[in-house]
Order: C-alpha cells, then structure tokens, then sequence
C-alpha cells in the first residue's frame, strides 16, 4: 500500500519546492506584492476619516465568506442616506486585500464604477486587473486587460499584468510581457526588474539573474530595497558570511536606497542561513529600530516574532511580544505569529496563555489561530485537549476547517483510533475545496489499511472516488486502488 501510495503523489510531490525555497518563494511574493499599486497596503489610520467610513468597512468585515456578496450591503449603505466616497472606497479596498479577501475588494471596485459610476483612472484599472486574476483566474484577467484601452495602458497597468503571470510562475509569459515593456519604453525604474529577479528566484532560474542585474547597471537603473532583498534572500545559501557582508554594505551605502525593516530582516536570514546567529540577531535589532518609524509595525513585530523563534531565541520572541503589545492594539495576525513562535520553541503553556488572551480580545474568530494549538496536541498524543479545543470553539458557533479535521485524523491514527481518524479525514475531505487539502500519504494508507481489514470495500470505495472528487489524488489512480482492495496486489507498472 505505501508502495501504491508513494506512486500516486510523486507527481504531486515533484511540484512542491524544497523547504527554503518554498520559504523563499513566499517572501519573494510578499515583496513582489509591494511593486506596484497593486500592493496591498497597511490599513489606513483612523485619523482623518469619518465614522461613516468605518463603519461602512466594519459592516463589511464580518462577512468572511468569499460565496457569500458584499454588494447589499454596500447597497444598503446608499438606501440609508449615507455618503460614501471614492477614498473611502479605495481604503476599503486596500483592508480587504490586505487580509487577501480579493473577492470581495473586487466586489467593491466594480460596484465604485457601476454603481456609483466613479471614473477609474489607471491606478483603479492596475488594481482591478490583479484582483480579478486573484478571484477569477489569469485568463479572465487578461480579458480585462485587453478592453483597457491602449492610452490607458501606461507601466502601471502593464506591470500589474507582468505581477499576475509572476504569481502565476508563468515565465515564458512574464518574459515576453518584460520584452514589449522593453519595447514600449516602459523599463525605466526598477520595479518591473524585481518582479522578473523574483519570478527566477522562486522558479530556480538562478542563471538568469545576472543578466537582468547587468542590464539595470546598463541603464542606469539603481538597485533599491527590493533587489537587495532579492539577492540577499537568494544567495543566502551559497554565500559565505563575507560576501554577505558585500551585498548589505553596498546596501547600506546607497544613497538613493531607502532601508526598510525588511531589508534587514532578509539579511537577517542569509546570515542565519550561514550560520551567522551573531550578526543575523545585529540586522534584527537595526530592522526593529526601522519598525519605530514604519507604516507596517505590527508586520515588522510580527517578523521579528517569527525570526527570533527560528533562530531559537525565545527570550527576544518575548521581549519583542511585550513591545508590541505597548505599541497599540493587536490584531489576529500578530496573534497568531506569537502562538506559532511559541509553539515552534515547544512553550505550549505560553501558547495557551497567548490563546486565551486571544480569546478575550474580542476579535473576529478566525479558527486558524485555535488550529495551531490543535495540530500540536495531536502530534503529541493529548487527543483529549485537541477535542476540547473543537468542542470550545463549536459552543460560540465557530464550524472547524477541513484541516481542523485532518489534524484530528492523524491525531486519531497515531493514537491507535483508526475508526475516529477515518471518520475525522472523511469530514475534512467533504469540506475542503478541491485541490486545497494535501494530507499526507501515512494517514491515507492507514484509512485505506484499516477500510481493508474491515472488508469495508463499499466504504473504501466511497472514500476513494472522495478523494479523487477533490482532486487529492488523480482520477488515474483510482483503478489501481480499487484493484488493490479487490485483489491485494499492487499493480503501478
């Protein structure tokens, strides 16, 4: 069965990246996030805005389901006589994004043109083109980029569609679309330059860096923070700690370049990466120094959180926590950097008291942070604690996620309750969304093993052609698992 099952995700496994550059590809996608007005950006400060304008996005928020529209509510708004403005939309738009609730930001942008009937100028037509690859799929996205009209289409536009096929890791598209840029004139700056050095970085196209490096110098064309941040997090694993120290004293010695925490915490991980904790733990302390004066606070607390723990330093993880927490209030997102962090230095009884100060901090539910919890007390065996973990959540009415369930399964598995775990992976496959729930190959073959000992061949049927429905495994292998549950033998010539 293992034999059968190592067959059925080697086509799956092949696709994933090694653990550093799968680490490195999502950096590289927050930073490449930044490159355009697509950006996300932080959430706008209370400051200057009106109650009517919260509380518009506070009716908002709540609705944290993609199937379920924002447009009555935006609807509703009007009908009550309220005004709403266009700034007040793009903020709204930009909160959105910023926790990756790309449908419904594109439910505003298109009620702010259709409904309200606010001219969208390029910044608004950028933005659109990114939010609709993210919620319909690139094809729908170059759809919408082929009806703006070419005056309109300036390095903005252009550049959100070059973001879209770099997040798409379609390269041979990225590098056409980088060439008409060329041609149109349009490879003034260094912004489109780091999308590209991103897109090679995350696809392994390593040889191509240096080209495009030499041709910035060509035209030019300064490094700023991006591409610094870029080939540091590149080359952290074949640099030695000297020609790192190169890479962030011509940094630091760029006069046009504008340090931002996240230089620093990307130097921080080359020389973490070279086993340099001294002078990995120094460009921390510069980056939290840049934190004082940054827009994106919590963010940077946040990586700070995340990088003291990786280098195991549990004692700065706290300190920083205790700053943060004096700094304002704290959202989910840092929340749930303090609890992993704790976690990952195996502090559970600091990850409880972070969990329930969390609970009483009143903020919308996001089950992903009690998950954390769950999937260590299931690797550890506390089955009882995981469950009562489930049962809290489910008396406020919070439903568990499809990965809720398969912590549980392994949990159950591991814990010689191969009953429980069929029965937790059945319901975490029947709720998941294809494609998006990868379980591993050890709690699959302990399903299947167990369905077989049983005789249960119906069930195990069942459970199979699930599996196949949500695209866990391919419709090709089903028959060589039926088969092996009718005969026994494995047949994966």
């Amino acid at each position: 069965m293992k034999q059968l099952l190592n067959f059925l995700y080697r086509s799956r496994s092949s696709l994933k990246p090694s653990n550093y550059y799968y680490s490195l590809s999502t950096r590289l996608q927050s930073l490449s996030s930044l490159f355009y007005s697509t950006a996300a950006a932080p959430p706008p400060t209370v400051a200057g805005k009106n109650r009517d304008d919260d509380s518009l996005y506070r009716r908002i928020s709540p609705v944290g389901d993609w199937n379920v529209s924002v447009e009555p509510i935006l609807n509703q708004w009007v009908q009550e006589g309220r005004i709403v403005n266009k700034p007040a939309l793009h903020d709204i738009i930009k909160q959105l994004r910023r926790y990756k609730r790309y449908k419904h930001a594109l439910e505003v942008s298109q009620w702010m043109s259709d409904k309200r009937l606010f001219q969208l100028t390029r910044s608004d037509m950028a933005v659109r083109l990114d939010l609709i690859s993210r919620a319909k799929g690139i094809d729908q996205a170059l759809i919408y980029f082929n009806d703006i009209p070419e005056q309109m289409k300036n390095l903005e536009v252009y550049g959100s569609l070059h973001n879209c096929y770099v997040e798409e890791n379609s390269m041979e598209k990225a590098e056409d679309l980088m060439q008409k840029m060329r041609d149109l004139g349009f490879l003034k700056y260094a912004l489109p330059y780091n999308n590209m050095l991103s897109l090679y970085c995350k696809t392994g196209n390593f040889d191509k860096l240096k080209p495009l490096l030499h041709e910035m110098n060509e035209k030019g064309i300064k490094w700023d923070k991006f591409t610094y941040s870029i080939l540091l997090s590149t080359y952290s694993t074949s640099c030695s700690t000297e020609e790192i120290d190169v890479i962030v004293q011509k940094m630091e010695s760029e006069p046009q370049c504008r340090l931002d925490w996240d230089c620093y915490t990307s130097a921080a991980d080359a020389y973490k990466n070279v086993g340099s904790v001294e002078k990995a733990s120094m460009m921390l302390k510069k980056a939290e120094g840049l934190i004082q004066t940054s827009k994106r606070k919590s963010l940077g607390y946040e990586f700070l959180i995340t990088h003291y723990s990786a280098m195991g330093n549990k004692a700065e993880v706290l300190r920083v926590w205790e700053v943060y927490q004096k700094k304002g209030k704290i959202y989910n997102t840092g929340y749930k950097s303090m609890i992993m962090s704790l976690l990952k230095l195996d502090d559970i009884i600091g990850a409880e008291k972070i969990f329930e100060e969390w609970e009483d901090s009143q903020l919308s539910y996001d089950f992903r942070i009690p998950n954390f919890l769950i999937s260590y007390y299931c690797k550890k065996g506390l089955m009882g604690k995981a469950e009562a973990l489930v049962e809290r959540a489910k008396q406020r009415d919070k439903k568990p996620l499809p990965y809720t369930w398969y912590y549980l399964a392994t949990g159950y598995s591991g814990c010689g309750q191969p009953q429980k775990a069929v029965e937790a992976m059945k319901r975490g496959i029947s709720e998941c969304r294809p494609g998006w729930l990868l379980p591993s190959k050890d709690i699959l073959v302990a399903c299947l093993e167990y369905m077989k000992g049983n005789n249960d061949f119906e069930e195990a049927k069942e459970f199979i052609r699930s599996l196949v429905a949500k695209d866990i495994v391919s419709a090709g292998i089903e028959k060589e698992l039926l088969n092996y549950f009718e005969t026994g033998k494995e047949d994966i010539s």
